[in-house]
């Protein structure tokens, strides 16, 4: 007898496991296939020097009492289970440019923000009120933000240009370069991008700002957990090499690349979807769909720096640091010029936990073209199936290490005598394990000017196909467990998951209790 599932979930990336849990909480007979070692997608982490390290996810908003992801997070019942460290309140990230050795704070809090900004800009008070104003208002619009509410867009606010936006609010060139100081979180694009994307990314921080202890594989594995408690099926190591479909062009199974198959009524895909294509086979798509997809351009990718550092040399920071060569660099930051690289990088420090006050790790990322790394293109390497990318790779890894080291001495005198070991990762690391078009970080770059081209509805032509993801429409923690509950209430219905979400507003009780 072949088993079949109610929903089966391809990818486990935290759209594919959000979307599972809704479901699997549903009573519905729910199974997700992963390909890789490790479930979670950005949320993976990975263990150097008996050490943990992030790939995706460095710091979490949004998650203090009452506010939306440590309401939806409640929901799943994996909230009171996180182990949290709050970031610095009067300046969580912190901006810098050059050699200016000002460091521009972004406070939790919006009454904060305004306070900690503007004792650097006192005559932009107003301004910065009014930012934060607006960063709010755009966000109350959006459907889910505030858990139930809006199930459309208003088309209006999709179409505000972020470097318009930031030009008609103030006059003060180096004002305007800080607020946008964080924008490596939906990767660079401040004279293009829709500003609803920048006040949904930076909007969850302002309310509060947080680390994972131990990195953020925790949010994945706490709600395999609770998959696993409501019956689902988690499985890795097991790819999806083809759908089978039936006489009605419906999904019917999948075959893997060990030649297994599984059947299921509904599928979810939580993978690239330019990969998803090719499994479904571009003969069954719109001419129409295909050219729209196919002309989106990726994000930037990225190359990460992993500094292992000897105990006792350098104090713990608990915030971020984007700092940029220039002030202009923050309009359109991933462009870059190769002898000058790195232009911009983002830096985090990891606490020791033998050494109080002291870290125990660096981070440090800057963006990175793929072309960077075409000549290994066809090389592949992951823990699950490993493979060398030669002797030349290695160089141009070191390289770009050794340059970016170069770059942090500035703000870190003499750090090279603090590291104790090195490790890297490149843009393959990053198409290898989260599976991303050319290993971009977000998905695929929005433009002010046609908002709706990158957006795509979680219903596909295909009855029995749905979609979730950061390549479907919003990225980020926030962005995916939104895009999670959109595409379960395709399925189950919009009025089953607000009155699910309303009942747990109202009684404050969670998911599980709701259900029972």
């Amino acid at each position: 007898m072949k088993k079949t599932y109610d929903i089966l979930v391809i990818g486990s990336g935290l759209g594919g496991l959000v979307s599972a849990l809704i479901l699997a909480k549903e009573g519905l007979k729910v199974c997700i296939l992963e390909k890789n070692n490790q479930y979670g997608g950005n949320l993976q982490t990975f263990s150097r020097d008996k050490l943990i390290f992030d790939t995706g996810v460095h710091y979490l908003g949004g998650l203090s009492e009452g506010q939306n992801l440590h309401q939806f997070f409640s929901y799943l019942g994996i909230m009171d289970a996180l182990e949290l460290r709050k970031m610095d309140e009067n300046g969580y990230d912190k901006i810098t440019f050059g050699d200016d050795q000002t460091e521009y704070p972004h406070a939790q809090g919006s009454e904060n923000f305004v306070k900690q900004l503007s004792k650097y800009f006192p005559e932009e008070k107003e301004n910065i009120e009014n930012y934060c104003e607006e960063v709010r208002r755009i966000c109350s619009q959006f459907p889910r933000y505030n858990l139930v509410g809006e199930n459309r867009y208003n088309e209006e606010i999709l179409h505000l240009n972020t470097k318009r936006f930031i030009e008609s609010l103030t006059s003060d060139k180096k004002l305007q370069s800080v607020l946008l100081g964080s924008n490596f979180l939906y990767a660079g694009d401040s004279e293009h991008i829709p500003f609803y994307v920048h006040a949904l990314t930076v909007n969850s921080y302002i309310q509060s700002a947080y680390k994972c202890v131990n990195g953020g594989s925790q949010i994945s594995k706490l709600l395999i957990r609770k998959l696993r408690e409501h019956g689902a099926e988690v499985h890795k190591h097991t790819e999806v090499s083809a759908f089978i479909f039936n006489e009605n062009n419906e999904i019917a199974g999948v075959k893997t690349e060990r030649g297994r198959e599984y059947f299921a009524k509904k599928f979810i895909s939580n993978i690239e979807i330019r990969s998803l294509i090719h499994l479904i086979g571009e003969e069954r798509l719109k001419k129409s769909f295909l050219n729209r997809i196919m002309s989106w351009k990726p994000v930037s990718s990225c190359f990460s720096v992993y500094l292992v550092l000897k105990p006792h040399t350098i104090p713990d920071f608990n915030y971020n640091i984007y700092h940029y060569s220039n002030e202009q660099m923050v309009w359109n930051a991933y462009h870059y010029q190769k002898e000058s690289w790195p232009e911009t990088y983002m830096l985090s420090s990891t606490e020791s936990k033998h050494n109080p006050g002291f870290a125990e790790s660096l981070t440090a990322i800057s963006y990175m073209d793929f072309e960077e790394v075409e000549e290994w293109k066809n090389t592949f390497n992951t823990v699950a199936d490993e493979h060398e990318r030669g002797a030349g790779y290695e160089r141009f890894k070191l390289d770009k290490a050794e340059k970016m080291i170069d770059a942090l001495e500035k703000k870190i005198p003499d750090l090279r005598k603090y590291i104790k070991k090195i490790y890297t990762s490149s843009p393959l690391s990053y198409r290898d394990y989260i599976g991303s078009f050319n290993g971009n970080m977000y998905g695929y770059r929005k433009n002010s000017e046609n908002p709706l081209k990158t957006m795509v509805s979680p219903r596909t032509k295909i009855d029995n196909l749905f979609l979730t993801g950061q390549s479907v429409n919003m990225h980020g923690i926030l962005g995916c467990t939104i895009g999670a509950f959109n595409t379960c209430a395709e399925i189950v219905g919009k009025e089953l998951i607000d009155k699910r979400l309303k009942q747990f507003i109202n009684e404050g009780k969670s998911g599980e209790e709701i259900q029972h």
